[in-house]
């Protein structure tokens, strides 16, 4: 879903930088509008999430995503699709308002002294995944392990994407606390500077003794993360910090230049040529790591974060966009909302949506929309409705001639 989501952005972010003309845009635009269209189908949920593992939500997907939107309807508005435009940014502020919801623990956490904190990844429609710790991964001395926060959770760096692509404040106090959970769980400090591993079920790397990679054994840390940190530092004003990762980075190269996947994270082992803070045996160079470094020397050459999206720092962070509606899809069936808002049902083909707010005493149509995305929906007018209400529905569809067979329901709570 996220690689999706890359190439609309740069698109977006050639064309501000004048690398693409306005023709080109026109050239680009129905694969745009295609990715575009994939994406509302099959989102907000990634059938993989960012590391190719695990079903669901994260923060950086989501984050991802919700500003490919915003990116796109900027694009669909330059080629004169202006009702596509207002329709990828509704959804986009749909899902945005929807992100601690689905993502964020709000739990008093004695150790690390926070109110709670963004989970590495949840499904949508289901619990937030629990999880555990798999029985093939060595314990016994993982840091995580013991710096288990609550017994389930999955925590990881993912969240930082949620400020790098312009969702959420620096200085948000849920983003500060997540810091302060993520640096007391993954971060590793080596002499050639701070790094940090990816979450805290991570099992690719070596095993305790050093011995290769073979299935699922420990997870190690990632110059990768430095550099992600390093744009977050530099987004929270902390130039001076955003430049001594920038050299932390630098260091975990081999002599050649080349940054590593990974790097040790224990003590030296010597006889396996693996010492703290320099090159493991995993993939070398990774080139996401050096395309991270190249984006933070820019970044930090101008003094800011050079391809920061402008529509989600507008849109979230300078007006403070409140959304009125949330959504119901056969991939994410909601079964409470909050009073005030607007039900949106969302299907993939045209259909009528039957439904009542007084246990079909009386009952209402509405037949959905096509916006030109391969989605359809239609909005229910129940912000009028008050607390312990509950909003009935099924579909008659319109291409089958046929009825659904089956109510759903949504609770409203005050």
């Amino acid at each position: 879903m996220d690689e999706t989501s890359m190439p609309i952005l740069l698109t977006d972010l050639a064309y501000r930088e004048k690398a693409l003309d306005k023709d080109a845009i026109t050239h680009f635009w129905p694969m745009i509008k295609n990715a575009a269209g994939y994406l509302l189908r099959n989102g907000p949920v990634s059938p993989l999430d960012r590391w190719e593992e695990d079903p669901g939500n994260t923060p950086f997907t989501v984050a991802a995503e919700i500003a490919e939107l915003l990116a796109a309807a900027d694009l669909a508005d330059l080629n004169g699709e202006t009702a596509i435009g207002i329709y990828l940014r509704e959804i986009a502020d749909l899902w945005n308002a929807s992100i601690e919801r689905w993502m964020y623990i709000a739990y008093t956490e004695r150790k690390y002294g926070v109110k709670g904190y963004y989970i590495r990844i949840s499904t949508v429609g289901q619990k937030t995944r629990t999880g555990h710790f798999r029985d093939k991964i060595e314990m016994h001395n993982v840091a995580a392990a013991k710096e288990m926060v609550l017994p389930g959770q999955i925590v990881s760096t993912d969240f930082l994407a949620l400020v790098r692509f312009g969702l959420r404040a620096a200085d948000d106090y849920r983003i500060v606390d997540t810091l302060k959970v993520i640096d007391g769980v993954l971060k590793i400090d080596t002499p050639s500077g701070a790094t940090w591993r990816r979450y805290n079920d991570d099992g690719y790397g070596e095993h305790q003794d050093g011995s290769p990679y073979n299935g699922t054994v420990i997870g190690r840390a990632w110059p990768l993360l430095t550099g992600e940190r390093a744009h977050y530092e530099l987004m929270a004003d902390r130039l001076e910090n955003a430049k001594g990762l920038r050299d932390a980075m630098e260091s975990f190269a081999n002599n050649g230049g080349l940054i590593p996947e990974q790097v040790w994270d224990q003590a030296d082992i010597p006889e396996r040529e693996l010492y703290l803070g320099h090159l493991s045996g995993s993939a070398m160079p990774l080139v996401w790591a050096h395309a991270e470094y190249l984006k933070l020397q820019r970044s930090l050459r101008d003094g800011r974060v050079f391809d920061l999206p402008p529509q989600t720092i507008q849109r979230y962070i300078n007006e403070k966009n409140v959304c009125p509606r949330i959504a119901w899809r056969f991939n994410h069936k909601i079964r409470r909302m909050p009073s005030g808002r607007m039900l949106r049902v969302e299907t993939l083909a045209p259909a009528i949506v039957h439904w009542s707010d007084d246990d079909w005493r009386t009952v209402q149509d509405a037949e959905t929309r096509d916006p030109g995305l391969g989605i359809y929906y239609a909005d229910l007018p129940t912000a009028v409705l008050s607390g312990g209400r509950r909003v009935l529905f099924t579909f008659y569809w319109l291409e089958a001639g046929q009825w659904e067979q089956k109510d759903f329901s949504v609770s409203i709570h005050a």
